[in-house]
This record gives C-alpha cells, sequence and structure tokens, in this order.
C-alpha cells in the first residue's frame, strides 16, 4: 500500500510540473507574440471567455478579441519589450489555476502619443505584476483572465534617440515550428 501511495503522489508530482512547465511556456510565448507583433497566435493562448483589467489598450472587462485589437493597434508602430519572470502558481481545482508574474515592459514609439501610463513622453519603462487565472482546455492550458498592475512607470522622454533597428537581427516567428 505504502509503494502505491507513493507511486501515486509521484505521478501527481510529476503532472503538476507538467502543468507548471506549460504555463510558462504559455506565459513566454505570451510576450514573444506581443513583441514580435504575432496577433493571431496572441489569441490563440486565450479562452473564448478570458477577461482583461489594467492594460492601456483595452478597457477593464475586454474580451480576448478586443484585447488583441487594442494591444495590436496601440503596438502598431511602437517598439516593446516584455519580460515575466519569477512565477507563483496555485493549482486550485482540476484544470484550474492561478498566477502572479513580476514583469517589465519597455515601450517606445516614434513619436509623442497620449499615454495614460506617461503623459508628454514617447514611451516608458513599466514595473510591476501580471495577476491571471489558466484554465486546461482540450488538453492545453490557456488564460481565461489576465490583470495588470504596476508598482513604477518611467517615462522615456521626447529627446530619446529613436533606434537604428536595420542592423539588428529579428527573431524567426517560426522558429520551432521549423524544428518541430
Amino acid at each position: 500500500m505504502t509503494q502505491s501511495l507513493t507511486r501515486t503522489r509521484q505521478e501527481k508530482l510529476g503532472t503538476r510540473q507538467e502543468d507548471e512547465l506549460a504555463i510558462h511556456q504559455l506565459k513566454a510565448r505570451y510576450c514573444r507574440y506581443v513583441d514580435t507583433k504575432q496577433w493571431a497566435q496572441l489569441r490563440t493562448l486565450f479562452t473564448d471567455d478570458a477577461r482583461f483589467e489594467g492594460f492601456g489598450s483595452a478597457p477593464d472587462g475586454s474580451s480576448a478579441d478586443q484585447f488583441v485589437a487594442g494591444v495590436s493597434k496601440r503596438l502598431e508602430t511602437a517598439i516593446s519589450v516584455h519580460h515575466c519572470h519569477m512565477p507563483e502558481l496555485a493549482f486550485n481545482g482540476e484544470g484550474q489555476a492561478k498566477g502572479i508574474w513580476a514583469m517589465q515592459d519597455f515601450l517606445q514609439w516614434p513619436s509623442p502619443i497620449v499615454l495614460r501610463e506617461a503623459p508628454d513622453a514617447v514611451g516608458f519603462t513599466g514595473y510591476g505584476h501580471y495577476e491571471e487565472a489558466y484554465r486546461r482546455e482540450n488538453d492545453q492550458w490557456l488564460i481565461c483572465f489576465m490583470r495588470l498592475t504596476r508598482l513604477r512607470v518611467d517615462p522615456v522622454t521626447k529627446n530619446t534617440q529613436w533606434p537604428q533597428l536595420d542592423n539588428l537581427r529579428r527573431a524567426s516567428p517560426d522558429w520551432l515550428e521549423l524544428i518541430s
């Protein structure tokens, strides 16, 4: 009996670790799809009933479609860099989880725009947290709720030079698909 209990615990631990890794990869894809402007791919990360709060690109309560449309419009001409790290995950039922991710984002537009986060600027560096809920659907973890909270926002001033992007190597949008 002890061996079967130990085996059951190991199986659950293995499944939990697989679930955690899947959620880590989900969040990594979120950051990459936003920064590389892969909007159709970004939409695939959310449940159909997902809701969003705390974003300058979409009003609180926005659906996944509204969120992706708002982000794609807002970041159309911007350079964005999103980093998420130090996740805290809690599994609160079969196929359900919540998480908090520390985050930092850098956004810069080629000319001044109206920014709630940094008035009279061409961008900002922000620090804070993502609070998220996840649900497993068809054996895949998806985001069903996302809230962005801010601890600090540092403006990128108008006299900050727009970077020379022509000499930078760009990410291959299909890199992982090429090796699958």
